[in-house]
């Protein structure tokens, strides 16, 4: 197994010997501003800069790529927004927790436990000033009346500053999922006086609650502008700080505001997904006017793939491919579902225009901000997490940087993928695209499992499980135990929470 725990004192001697090309002189430097953009439901073929035939422009996420690194082999942990997530701020594979297929709802109980590490838990014990701004969907513990319904002049408590963020505002799920109110360290912003409800196609959402500070259209331009005003009084603070910006767009409802429609040629997704790169641009442009570039690590990624709410099929009727070459999309163990674009900026670390092929994942967050302050991991944090410092400074591998990674879908079907490899532990897509788990108790002809030389076949084409019988073997046995060990990196076995874990593995069944 490729060793992840690398340490700060190490990690900074790669930094150093690419600087100055002599390591020994070298002194410690201060840890960098972090700023994770998290977009929604966005396809690795929604950026240029990834898929130069998309027909959608993003200048700016461009700009960013040339400013700093693209991984062209991103990953989210899952092919949906809730797993995904809790698997960026724990460093941990989604399924270990007590959530082993779906989505939070809107009084679902948190996810996240109070007793374990996060990422911006770790970087405040470091000096960091930690900020959530945007969507959260990990669920929080509403007030409720004695008639079971949400009390909202009650506090809302394990909300995100219960898991290490000194200051939290947003809204408990995505855009299309009520109620609809701000919360602002564990307090309402504003009651809810009536419910709304949006019947287009595109804009729509589930009718519910709605506080009238909370207008559906101006949600992703509020936390931008909550973002920037942050940083602007974060940089003239001398403690450094941790940006989640968790973005609710270009998730439905499909939103554009009234200078962006029309503008992409492609829809109002495409419009969307525009004003989303614009937005991106001023947050980028406002850390550059604060003087702190050069002591600013920008992370942009999404959540998972393209959603069919974008209408896919429209979008590829004008000739754009959300999902660029790739098969499927949200929901589905197909790469499709989880390949996302990647674009990582720190100005003297991460050389401009430089292009990374390894396969990383967005629980590696975790690992890294640990390397960034110098703090060694214990065996219960982290546990899928890789420091991803290595690659940032330029590092090269003879091997798969990750052992291997794991992917999940929207209905708990499992792949790992190890280096050009790929299995998949599922007749079809396990999402929403065909073949759907009800659409493979239909067909009798599909073989248990797909096997995929992602090098020769990127669009997942041809299952090549009877020609590789002893790749099926390696993978499959290599994927039982990072779940029977709680853990895909070194350190001793930890447990996974609830016994409904062992119900998805149907392969270790006798």
């Amino acid at each position: 197994m490729v060793s992840i725990r690398i340490t700060f004192f190490s990690s900074f001697l790669l930094l150093s010997a690419m600087a100055c090309q002599r390591a020994e002189e070298s002194t410690t430097p201060k840890p960098p501003n972090i700023i994770y953009i998290l977009a929604d439901d966005m396809g690795v073929g929604d950026v240029q800069s990834f898929f130069p035939e998309g027909k959608i422009k993003t200048p700016h996420l461009d700009q960013l790529a040339a400013e700093g690194m693209r991984f062209t082999d991103a990953h989210t942990s899952s092919a949906v927004c809730t797993p995904t997530r809790y698997s960026i701020l724990t460093g941990r594979y989604n399924w270990r927790s007590s959530l082993k297929n779906g989505v939070l709802w809107s009084d679902s109980a948190p996810l996240i436990e109070k007793d374990r590490s996060t990422v911006p838990s770790m970087l405040r014990q470091h000096g960091y000033h930690t900020a959530f701004i945007g969507k959260w969907h990990l669920g929080w513990n509403w007030g409720h009346d004695e008639d079971g319904n949400i009390d909202f002049s009650k506090p809302v408590t394990h909300n995100p500053n219960d898991v290490g963020f000194d200051y939290a505002y947003g809204h408990v799920a995505s855009l299309d999922i009520p109620p609809y109110v701000y919360v602002e360290n564990g307090k309402v912003t504003e009651i809810p006086v009536d419910s709304t409800v949006s019947k287009d196609k595109y804009g729509w959402w589930r009718k519910g609650m709605t506080a009238p500070d909370f207008v559906h259209e101006e949600v992703t331009p509020n936390f931008f502008r909550r973002s920037m005003e942050y940083v602007r009084a974060r940089s003239k603070t001398a403690s450094p700080f941790f940006l989640y910006l968790a973005l609710p767009s270009p998730h439905s409802p499909i939103l554009p505001s009234k200078e962006w429609q029309g503008k992409s040629d492609v829809g109002p997704y495409g419009d969307f997904v525009m004003m989303l790169d614009d937005y991106v641009g001023k947050l980028v442009a406002t850390v550059k006017e604060a003087g702190i570039e050069e002591h600013t690590l920008i992370v942009f990624v999404s959540d998972n793939g393209v959603a069919p709410a974008a209408k896919i099929d429209e979008l590829i009727a004008k000739g754009h491919y959300s999902s660029g070459v790739y098969r499927g999309h949200k929901a589905d163990i197909y790469e499709g579902g989880h390949r996302v674009p990647f674009i990582a900026k720190w100005p003297h670390v991460i050389a401009p225009g430089s292009v990374n092929a390894q396969t990383i994942c967005t629980t590696d967050l975790m690992a890294t901000c640990a390397a960034l302050v110098g703090y060694s991991l214990k065996d219960h944090e982290g546990v899928d997490s890789y420091n991803l410092m290595p690659l940032f400074s330029g590092g090269t591998f003879d091997q798969p940087f990750r052992e291997a990674t794991v992917h999940h879908s929207e209905k708990g079907a499992f792949a790992i993928r190890q280096g050009k490899w790929k299995l998949a532990m599922t007749a079809g897509s396990g999402g929403w695209s065909y073949p759907t788990p009800e659409d493979v108790k239909r067909i009798d002809s599909l073989p248990p499992v797909q096997l995929f030389d992602l090098e020769n076949d990127p669009g997942e084409k041809k299952n090549l499980q009877a020609d590789y019988p002893g790749k099926v073997k390696e993978l499959k046995e290599l994927l039982t135990q990072y779940v029977t060990d709680g853990r895909s990196t070194p350190g001793s076995r930890q447990a996974n929470e609830g016994k409904e874990i062992w119900e998805q593995l149907w392969w270790m069944k006798p």
